[in-house]
């Protein structure tokens, strides 16, 4: 049996789509932010947020992991993930701006935010699933995109034949929810042919 794939159509900001057909949501808001407030607030981030290139262990040796990050949040204490240590910054007023809107749509209050920096189609970020202890029992993750178009994709850490993607266009807003983190994988893989940047913000409640 042929693996499903899916594609996204063009929304309203109001609309949203569920890209999973079982064991969580993930609901899909393209344009959810407008173009101006996008164009600003991706100028906005790769300028002015505390940017930092993490290393990860591999075979024994330290590689420079393919992307920046940042940590923002509530409570200015280190955090750590992924044998990543973060250093913990202050909310600006522009991150805020960002949260408030997401908050509104999503109904529930975020302590923090993980920022990645794709600097182009070289950066990426693996299979994974947001599944740490410290984010509980069915986390509440909102995501963020400005910036150039990545496919965001997904697959079932058991029925294999099930895997999803949509495009991640500029303001697009994403609501992972429910048994999500617990049955899927998902990553951002490289596309050689994205010459520009993308600034993804996921939204947590520690």
């Amino acid at each position: 049996m042929q693996g499903l794939l899916f594609n996204s159509s063009s929304k309203s900001a109001d609309q949203a789509f569920n890209l999973l057909p079982k064991d969580g949501e993930v609901l899909v808001y393209p344009d959810f932010f407008n173009k101006n407030d996008s164009d600003r607030l991706l100028e906005y981030l790769l300028h002015n947020i505390e940017w930092q290139q993490d290393q990860i262990k591999f075979y024994g040796k330290s590689v420079n992991l393919p992307r920046l990050t940042a940590w923002y949040g509530d409570h200015l204490k280190d955090y750590s993930y992924s044998r990543i240590s973060m250093k913990t910054h202050p909310w600006t007023a522009e991150l805020l701006e960002i949260k408030d809107r997401i908050e509104n749509n999503a109904g529930v209050r975020f302590t923090s935010v993980l920022l990645n920096y794709y600097r182009d189609g070289n950066d990426s970020v693996s299979w994974h699933r947001d599944n740490e202890s410290v984010l509980r029992v069915n986390p509440i993750i909102a995501s963020v995109s400005f910036g150039a178009t990545r496919t965001f994709k997904f697959r079932h850490i058991s029925d294999k034949t099930l895997l999803r993607k949509v495009d991640l266009t500029h303001g697009t807003y994403v609501l992972m929810k429910g048994s999500t983190q617990h049955f899927w994988e998902h990553h951002i893989p490289k596309a050689k042919n994205i010459l520009t940047p993308r600034v993804s913000l996921t939204f947590r409640i520690l």
